[in-house]
């Protein structure tokens, strides 16, 4: 790995098919990779996910920086390499994203994850994966998407798509871009309180539109304007966040910037996104990555299984488990 990273001709080896290589870290050999990858602060711009393989119950308290990922359960590892052998450069390019991102101010991050995620709209994964994959526009409904009161000094905001498990549509995000933006200019809303209506507080991107926006500069120019992602992160301080349900891609992405992250037993936590083709695009290389750092964030993405919440605690996703407010998850 280390002969890897100094080689000036690794785009060989991608060329040949290389998109991601496993170093072991049992017994002797964890020192002598630690020794040999310590000159490297991680891999930089190589196309190549980078695995670090630990014994079983053994990973590194603090993995060495150079692994996108680290993971200690051969089955993951399996898991992990299907996935990135089936759509190696979504995977490949969310290790790259992830790599640098951690490192800019949050909007520059959001930038970032934008405009790969644009590019990979038109790559040959997504367009495969909705070539394969017939759907159907998502029904017209005369609710509002979005549902807002005022308490006092704080907003409540609810995600009102249940029908559809609150999955991401355009009129939810403007909906809740609406609500958002009204919090951070008003000074007077001292908390925000975000929630979802049914069975889930929000199951990703509504898929019925994916690949419906024919431009992806375009998308990516729509998604700098319209995001919810920046002005989540802008109300961090004063946002706290209810889980329950299917709390996929942009359910966790977005909830993971506010200051307190509260779930039901109940919650199962993804990224299915790389599944798709894609990356996370609901700002969740930004947010996911600032709650428990890359590696996590990658090994969630990679993985193409949800988590549940008490495995979302132990890593420090959410703040809290509590069944005791289902009822007000579900009105």
């Amino acid at each position: 790995m280390a002969d890897l990273l100094r080689s000036p001709y690794s785009d060989d080896l991608v060329a040949e098919g290389l998109h991601a290589v496993v170093v072991p870290l049992d017994g002797d050999n964890a020192h002598t990779a630690f020794d040999a990858l310590d000159a490297f602060d991680d891999a930089g711009a190589l196309p190549i996910v980078v695995i670090g393989l630990a014994e079983p119950g053994a990973r590194p308290a603090a993995p060495s920086s150079v692994f996108d990922l680290v993971l200690d359960d051969t089955t993951a590892l399996d898991t992990t390499l299907a996935t990135i052998e089936r759509n190696p450069v979504a995977s490949v390019s969310l290790a790259v994203l992830l790599r640098g991102s951690a490192r800019l101010p949050i909007e520059h991050a959001l930038a970032a994850e934008s405009a790969v995620y644009s590019m990979l709209q038109a790559g040959r994964e997504a367009v495969s994966w909705r070539a394969a994959h017939e759907r159907a526009l998502p029904p017209l409904s005369t609710d509002p998407a979005v549902l807002a009161t005022r308490d006092g000094d704080a907003l409540l905001i609810t995600l009102n798509r249940p029908q559809r498990h609150n999955a991401f549509s355009r009129d939810l995000r403007d909906g809740l871009c609406e609500m958002l933006a009204l919090a951070v200019s008003d000074d007077s809303i001292t908390s925000v309180v975000l929630s979802g209506n049914g069975p889930s507080f929000c199951s990703g991107g509504d898929l019925g539109e994916f690949g419906t926006f024919g431009d992806p500069a375009a998308a990516h120019q729509t998604r700098l304007a319209r995001s919810a992602a920046r002005l989540t992160a802008r109300l961090a301080p004063r946002l706290r966040v209810h889980l329950h349900g299917a709390c996929m891609g942009a359910g966790i992405e977005l909830a993971a910037f506010a200051a307190e992250v509260v779930a039901h037993p109940d919650s199962s936590i993804a990224l299915p996104e790389i599944g798709l083709g894609l990356v996370p695009g609901a700002g969740g290389t930004a947010s996911i990555t600032r709650r428990v750092g890359r590696q996590r964030c990658a090994e969630l993405a990679l993985g193409g299984v949800a988590i549940s919440a008490a495995t979302a605690l132990s890593w420090g996703l959410i703040d809290t488990i509590s069944p005791t407010m289902a009822a007000a998850w579900r009105p």
